[in-house]
């Protein structure tokens, strides 16, 4: 695995969040943002002409808060929110009716507590066991049960997180959806991201014949990869800083 090559003028840039900008925390509003990351992204989003895009799992309304007054092209929760622009209005993927079916069979199973929260957004329920990690197989155990016969609905499995959402949508597609948007068309597109719900982004780049970035250890797609969130800020800040645009 080699250290990705340096970003140039000619890319289009894909950045999860958590775990990649952000270090992870143990609950998902214990984050915290280093100072100067939204000036980081303004200057690497400038060289590029506005061809960057975050791609979350977190709704888009979290993204924005924590980048405030930032607000950069964006996918959240996996896809199910689109951003095609600075400034553009969010598409929302209607929720399937199986959600709250669920939702339903979560609270009658008893899965929540005892170090396992269930974050609720909207279009996507989330799982978060970090605080039990010992849990993680008879929760994903548990809820492949319930979703057995939702045939609308898709299980993810994250760090310590796992995620239902409906089926079709995924970072690859949020990727692919960016790509046809003349912001990015026609540039070489590059991921970055460290989770496994990522690889599917990774994919997606690879296909149009960029280059993926895996942050942090796990088996990847991805050719490339940076220790941490500190080395990704420092890639990125390389490209702002260089003199030369390639």
């Amino acid at each position: 695995m080699t250290p990705p090559p340096p970003l140039s003028c000619r890319h289009a840039l894909f950045l999860d969040f958590d775990g990649t900008l952000v270090d992870i925390a143990e609950t998902p509003e214990g984050i915290r943002v280093p100072e100067g990351l939204g000036a980081l992204l303004t200057r690497v989003a400038d060289r590029l002409d506005g061809a960057l895009a975050v791609v979350s799992g977190r709704p888009l309304s979290d993204i924005d808060a924590l980048l405030k007054p930032l607000r950069l092209p964006a996918a959240g929760l996996h896809g199910l929110e689109h951003r095609a622009t600075i400034g553009a209005a969010v598409e929302r993927v209607a929720p399937p009716p199986e959600l709250d079916i669920l939702r339903r069979r979560i609270d009658a199973a008893g899965l929540i507590g005892e170090g396992v929260r269930l974050e609720d957004k909207g279009l996507a329920i989330a799982i978060h066991y970090r605080r039990a990690p010992e849990r993680g197989p008879a929760l994903a155990a548990a809820l492949t049960k319930a979703c057995a016969d939702l045939s609308g609905l898709h299980m993810l499995h994250g760090k310590m997180v796992l995620e239902i959402k409906s089926q079709g949508h995924d970072k690859g597609v949020a990727v692919t959806t960016f790509l046809n948007e003349p912001v990015f068309a026609g540039r070489v597109p590059v991921f970055v991201g460290d989770d496994v719900t990522d690889e599917d982004g990774f994919r997606a780049v690879l296909s149009a014949g960029g280059f993926a970035v895996k942050v942090g250890a796990g088996e990847t797609a991805a050719a490339h990869r940076l220790a941490d969130v500190a080395a990704v800020h420092a890639w990125l800040d390389a490209f702002a800083a260089a003199r030369a645009c390639a």
